[in-house]
């Protein structure tokens, strides 16, 4: 058993890793900031110590995993270096803790989380599998083969990896505080699919996707006849999205998902596809699929007083764009209400015109105060700059959070990155 102290424990990815630590055996605690977060609530159920940030956590006999968004000069970490006690950054961590597994790193601009926690829970069914999800959940289980985990390309952090397998959802502009154009990020998803030791499954309907020189076996996924692995005779009911999937033209199963909307169906083929290249039981895989459950903060829903209260972290056009679908098609005939939370100054200036145009498809559009981040907190535009591209829509804080009641019976759903839920916290609380 080792001891492990994450510096920065409630970090997205550093919470799901000190879960995995914890529950194949070892002694885990960490440290942050005392602002509650959502990440943090899988931590202490688990019974993970959180610390305040101090000097004085650091002791010998410890192993360090330090979070990406903090610098050498952060006062643990600093103090860790002086005192000779090994540092690992978490990417170079989790790089060499993955050798142990079959690994599928699930990568793209959008739709990582979803496909993680769709792929974890589905290989679950017939393998064991560990896992690491971009939500902040993870799993670890002793006996694992396999090893599921989302694989962030955020300053190319995803080259420290050298998965057996790779998704890639899709690729997309974004993160403009570090990359400077398209080319840059085609440039990192190409560096990363060299990488792959035994196969690529990527989204065939993205042209980036097509364009990269692979190493390895790529298999192209995606809705139509022309892709290696897809989906046919789609139909949407009220318990989700029926399917018959096919590879190379041969019928391999039909399958029911508890979800809506094409973006899942791929999410799905994707899923489907490794399932298929590593021969895992087909009928368990199915199986599976009809009792997944979701992962946090993508479309999370709660009901109340006959509203749909829904929590997402769509946070770049094209994934609003996604959700406002699952809606329309998932709630057909009700008002579709969207509270946002722009995060980042530097993504809201570069994606105005294209958050205005993709807000304007709900029905009634409310924006509150940008979120800035670590790396930026002032810019040089704000919230009202949106509104006034968005016909009809309103600023909206949190004294004012009482008028959303008067859309009864509306699916109103808050999206972002930042803290939008402290919004949503203030109105379920008013209604109840």
């Amino acid at each position: 058993m080792e001891k492990y102290h994450f510096i920065g424990i409630k970090g997205a990815g550093m919470s799901a890793l000190a879960q995995v630590l914890h529950d194949i055996g070892h002694q885990v605690q960490g440290s942050d900031i005392e602002k509650e977060v959502f990440t943090e609530y899988q931590l202490r159920d688990k019974g993970i110590l959180i610390l305040p940030f101090s000097a004085d956590n650091i002791v010998e006999g410890v192993t360090y995993i330090a979070g990406n968004a903090f610098n050498d000069e952060h006062e643990e970490i600093k103090k860790a270096h002086e005192l000779g006690y090994p540092v690992i950054r978490y990417h170079k961590f989790l790089s060499e803790f993955m050798n142990q597994f079959t690994s599928i790193a699930v990568t793209g601009a959008h739709g990582k989380t979803s496909t993680t926690g769709l792929l974890s829970h589905v290989m679950n069914g017939d393998v064991d599998t560990t896992f690491l999800i971009g939500d902040g959940t993870g799993f670890g289980l002793e006996s694992s083969e396999y090893f599921a985990f989302e694989s962030c390309e955020y300053k190319r952090h995803f080259l420290s990896y050298h998965p057996d397998y790779a998704i890639i959802t899709n690729i997309d502009f974004d993160h403009p505080d570090y990359f400077t154009d398209l080319d840059d990020v085609i440039d990192a998803f190409s560096d990363m699919a060299s990488q792959v030791k035994k196969a690529v499954i990527a989204y065939g309907g993205d042209h980036y996707a097509q364009q990269i020189d692979y190493q390895v076996p790529v298999y192209f996924y995606g809705i139509g006849q022309e892709y290696d692995f897809y989906a046919d005779n789609i139909e949407s009911n009220s318990n989700g999205t029926v399917f018959d999937v096919y590879f190379k033209g041969e019928f391999l199963n039909n399958f029911l998902i508890p979800l809506h909307g094409d973006h899942n169906v791929l999410n799905a083929l994707a899923v489907i596809a490794v399932s298929y290249l590593e021969d895992l039981d087909m009928t368990n895989i199915k199986e599976a699929f009809t009792t997944f459950g979701g992962v946090k903060r993508r479309f999370s829903e709660t009901y109340q007083d006959g509203m749909v209260i829904v929590d997402d972290y769509a946070h770049h056009p094209r994934e609003i764009r996604a959700t406002l679908e699952t809606a329309r098609k998932k709630y057909s005939g009700r008002e579709i209400v969207t509270v946002f939370q722009p995060h980042t100054f530097t993504r809201t200036e570069k994606f105005l015109k294209e958050f205005a145009e993709v807000l304007s498809g709900s029905d009634k559009s409310y924006i509150v105060d940008i979120f800035g981040s670590a790396r930026e907190d002032a810019g040089s535009l704000s919230s009202r700059d949106l509104v006034a591209l968005i016909p009809g829509a309103e600023l909206l804080d949190e004294e004012d959070i009482g008028k959303l009641n008067m859309h009864k019976e509306a699916v109103i759903i808050f999206m972002g990155a930042g803290d939008i839920q402290k919004y949503e916290k203030r109105f379920t609380e008013l209604l109840s």
